[in-house]
């Protein structure tokens, strides 16, 4: 039953919206973690270390982390992967150009695609960055999270590779939240006003949000 549901197109959808809004609940708390940065910097360190003491002493150090971690890989994945495999189904289904073109897309709806590639390919910047240390600028300090984000954008290339990012995200999540209604059969003819507001919303505040960690760094409030 559930590989006849994964290999159905609407089994693949529900799969994109139901992991897309596991990754919409992830980003609307760590979007309000990371403006604890403008708290100071024992406040800032203090919640990166909470993070890893979650559900102590019955869950050892870093096990709640670690499952969310292994929820949001799971969850990338499976949103990818339908994503792509849905992408080749509609190429396969209609390899040949309508003759008069199709009616006119959203912005967002036309750059879906790409949008997913940038996310994606900036959650492994994102990570070599702020987790590993890998590609960090400045001189990566373990334990020391305020002080390797303010070392990140502070410098030009880290503001332009997360704001560029952030921006994508907000149009991912303002078509996709909509879309995932419809595929969950949410959406309906009185609901859809309600639905597109709400996602315009999400898209906007999550937006701002998570830019206003490097708006605060380049303007000298957060340093």
């Amino acid at each position: 039953m559930a590989r006849t549901m994964w290999d159905s197109t609407i089994g693949k959808k529900t799969v994109m919206a139901v992991s897309g809004l596991i990754m919409l609940l992830y980003l609307v708390a760590h979007m309000i973690g990371n403006l604890k940065i403008y708290f100071g910097v024992g406040e800032f360190n203090h919640y990166a270390h909470w993070l890893r003491t979650v559900g102590e002493p019955f869950m050892h150090y870093e096990w709640t982390l670690w499952l969310v971690r292994t929820v949001l890989v799971v969850a990338v994945v499976a949103h990818a992967t339908s994503a792509y495999q849905l992408s080749r189904r509609d190429i396969r289904a209609r390899p040949v150009k309508y003759a008069h073109g199709r009616p006119r897309a959203g912005y967002a709806t036309r750059t879906m695609r790409w949008g997913g590639i940038i996310l994606g390919l900036f959650i492994v910047w994102h990570l070599l960055d702020l987790t590993t240390g890998t590609v960090h600028s400045g001189g990566f300090q373990p334990g020391r999270p305020y002080q390797n984000v303010v070392d990140t954008f502070s410098t030009w290339y880290g503001n332009v590779v997360y704001i560029v990012a952030m921006l994508a995200l907000g149009l991912h999540i303002r078509h996709g939240f909509w879309s995932a209604a419809q595929s969950l059969g949410v959406g309906s003819r009185s609901r859809d006003r309600a639905l597109k507001t709400l996602a315009n919303v999400l898209a906007l505040l999550l937006t701002a949000g998570f830019v206003a960690v490097p708006v605060g760094v380049m303007t000298g409030v957060v340093s």
